[in-house]
C-alpha cells in the first residue's frame, strides 16, 4: 500500500491586513448555530469538528495553505506491510490536565471511534485495530491497503483515557437520544486551547491551553463564540463589533459588508455539496396520502422531483449568485470529479410532470419534506423555493424546518421522507461521500448518512472495492463508475456547491479554507 493523498491541493485564500499585534487578543465568532456536542467522537458535524480541532489534536492534520496532511501528535509514519502502518508519535505532549499524552489514549481513542455509538465509523474505514508498540509507538493494522488513511485520520482526534475513564465517558454519545456523558459538555485534549465554559445556544468560550505543545503563530488568547440564528441580528453584532467574524453572513447583506471601510469579506468554494434525500426503504412513506406504496422508491418519481428544480433560479434569485449548481455528490476539490458527472439533467417541468403520470401519480402526491434553519446558507429558504416549485408539478410538499441541533438526530432516526444535507469531504477524497451517502446501510461507516436508505448492489460492490484499491487509474474509474450509478439512479438530488463568505472586522487576519473552519494556528487580532 502507498499512502497516497487523494486530494487536490486546494489554494487557500489568505486575508492579511495589517502586522501582528503584540498584546494578547479575544477573538469573538459567530453563526447561525451552535456546536451539537462536545464529544469528539459523538456527532460528525462539520462546525463541530472545526471547534473541536481547536481543543483536540489529531495525529496528522491539513496544512491551511497545501491540505496535505502533516505531522500533529505523530512526527513520522512509514508501511511496515500493506496492512501495518508504524506512527511514531509527538514526545513530551501533554494534556490540558498536565497529565502525559501516550500510546495508550491513541489506542483508546481510535478504539472509541470504532464503538457502536460513534458517527465517526466512516474515518475509520479499513482499520482493524490499532496497537501500542511501546509508550511513543503505535501500529495501525489495517483490513486492507487504504491509500487515504492520512486523509481519515486528520478528523480522529484524540482524548486522554484517564479522563475518560475516570468521568464515565469511554463510549461516545449516542446522538440519537437525549442520554448524556461527561464528554458530551466537558472537553480533555492537547490542543492550543481548552474549554472555560459551554452553555449551549448560549455561549461558548476557550481560553488558551498553558500546556500546549506547539508552534503558534496567533496572538490569541481567548475565543468567545456565540451562535446567533437570526442573519439580521448576526450582521448587526459585526457592524457594531459585538463579533470580530461570522462564518456565514446572509448572501442580501454582502454588498453592504463589502463597501464598509470597516469590514472585510473574503470568498472562497467550499468543498460542500447540497442536496436533498429520499425514503428509498419504507413502503409507506408517513404522512402521504399515497397508501400500501411508496412513490419514492420508483426512479421515475426521484427524476420527476429533480427535472422540477430549476437550479438557475436557485442561484440567481435564491443563493444571489453564491452556489455552483451541480449534478453529483462531490465538488470540484474532491479526487473523483469530473465534468461529465458534475452537468446536470434540464430543468423540464413538463417532461417532469409526464414521468409522474408514467409512475401512476398523474395529479402528485403528498410527501413530507424536512430541512435544517441554521445550518447551510439560505438552507430554508432553499426548501421553501423548492416546495413552491414541486406544487407546480403536483406534488404537495409538506415542509418542517428545525434547528441543527434537533435536526440532524431526527434524520439519522430515519423520521424524514425527504431531507436537506449538506455534505463537507474531509478527507478530499470520494469515498467518504459514497461510503457515507450512497452504500447500503451496514458496519463500519457504510451508510452513516444514508438516511433514506438507498440500496444498489452494483453500487455496494464498487464502493467496496475503492475502499481497498492502492492502483491509481483503476481506482479513479471505479470512483466514476460509482458516481455514474449514482446519477443514473437519482439516489439524491444534487443542488450546488456552497460559496462560501467570511466577513470580519477590518483588524482580524485569517486563512480561508475549503472546509469552512478557521485554522486556530493563524488567527491575528490586529
Amino acid at each position: 500500500m502507498k499512502l497516497r493523498i487523494a486530494l487536490i491541493a486546494a489554494a487557500a485564500v489568505t486575508a492579511l491586513a495589517a502586522a501582528p499585534a503584540v498584546l494578547a487578543k479575544t477573538f469573538r465568532w459567530s453563526s447561525a448555530s451552535d456546536i451539537p456536542t462536545l464529544d469528539i467522537h459523538s456527532q460528525n458535524n462539520a462546525l463541530a469538528n472545526g471547534v473541536h480541532a481547536s481543543v483536540y489534536d489529531s495525529l496528522v492534520y491539513y496544512n491551511s495553505q497545501t491540505f496535505r496532511p502533516e505531522p500533529q501528535l505523530a512526527t513520522a509514519w512509514k508501511e511496515v506491510s500493506p496492512t501495518q502502518v508504524r506512527f511514531t508519535l509527538r514526545q513530551g505532549v501533554k494534556f490540558s490536565d498536565g497529565t502525559p499524552f501516550t500510546a495508550d489514549d491513541v489506542v483508546f481513542s481510535i478504539t472509541r471511534a470504532m464503538a457502536k455509538t460513534s458517527n465517526y465509523q466512516v474515518y475509520t474505514q479499513g482499520i482493524d485495530k490499532v496497537v501500542k508498540v511501546n509508550d511513543n509507538t503505535v501500529d495501525f493494522m489495517m483490513k486492507g491497503p487504504n491509500p487515504v488513511l492520512l486523509n481519515q485520520l486528520t478528523e480522529l482526534r484524540i482524548l486522554s483515557k484517564a479522563w475518560a475513564e475516570k468521568n464515565k465517558s469511554t463510549d461516545p454519545k449516542d446522538i440519537r437520544t437525549k442520554d448524556e456523558t461527561f464528554a458530551h459538555r466537558n472537553a480533555m485534549g492537547t490542543g492550543q486551547f481548552m474549554v472555560k465554559e459551554w452553555q449551549p445556544d448560549q455561549k461558548l468560550v476557550m481560553v488558551k491551553n498553558p500546556n500546549y505543545w506547539g508552534k503558534n503563530d496567533s496572538n490569541v488568547t481567548e475565543i468567545v463564540y456565540t451562535p446567533i440564528k437570526s442573519e439580521a441580528t448576526r450582521v448587526a453584532a459585526l457592524l457594531s463589533g459585538e463579533v470580530d467574524f461570522i462564518l456565514d453572513p446572509s448572501p442580501q447583506d454582502l454588498a453592504r459588508m463589502r463597501a464598509n471601510p470597516n469590514l472585510k469579506v473574503i470568498d472562497g468554494v467550499e468543498n460542500r455539496t447540497i442536496f436533498f434525500g429520499m425514503d428509498q426503504f419504507r413502503d409507506e412513506l408517513p404522512g402521504s396520502n399515497v397508501k400500501g406504496k411508496n412513490p419514492l422508491k420508483d426512479v421515475r418519481v426521484r427524476k420527476a422531483l429533480y427535472q422540477a428544480i430549476d437550479s438557475d433560479t436557485l442561484h440567481r434569485v435564491t443563493m444571489r449568485g453564491l452556489s455552483q449548481p451541480t449534478g453529483t455528490l462531490i465538488a470540484p476539490q474532491v479526487a473523483g470529479w469530473k465534468e461529465s458527472l458534475h452537468k446536470r439533467m434540464p430543468f423540464d417541468q413538463a417532461g417532469a410532470k409526464k414521468l409522474l403520470a408514467e409512475a401512476g401519480y398523474p395529479d402528485g402526491f403528498e410527501v413530507d419534506f424536512a430541512c435544517p434553519n441554521n445550518r447551510y446558507i439560505n438552507d430554508e429558504e432553499i426548501c421553501q423555493a423548492v416546495t413552491a416549485m414541486w406544487s407546480r408539478i403536483g406534488v404537495k410538499a409538506k415542509l418542517r424546518t428545525l434547528p441543527l441541533v434537533t435536526y440532524f438526530p431526527m434524520i439519522q432516526r430515519y423520521e424524514a421522507s425527504i431531507y436537506m444535507l449538506g455534505w463537507g469531504v474531509p478527507t478530499f477524497d470520494a469515498l467518504y461521500s459514497l461510503q457515507s451517502l450512497t452504500r447500503t446501510v451496514g458496519q463500519g461507516g457504510d451508510g452513516n448518512y444514508n438516511v433514506g436508505r438507498y440500496s444498489n448492489e452494483r453500487l455496494d460492490t464498487v464502493v467496496d472495492r475503492i475502499k481497498t484499491e492502492s492502483d491509481r487509474p483503476v481506482r479513479e474509474r471505479l470512483v466514476g463508475e460509482a458516481l455514474q450509478i449514482s446519477n443514473d439512479t437519482v439516489s439524491h438530488i444534487p443542488l450546488h456547491n456552497q460559496i462560501i463568505p467570511w466577513a470580519m472586522k477590518k483588524n482580524i487576519d485569517v486563512v480561508h479554507r475549503a472546509d469552512n473552519r478557521l485554522d486556530w494556528r493563524q488567527i491575528k487580532v490586529n
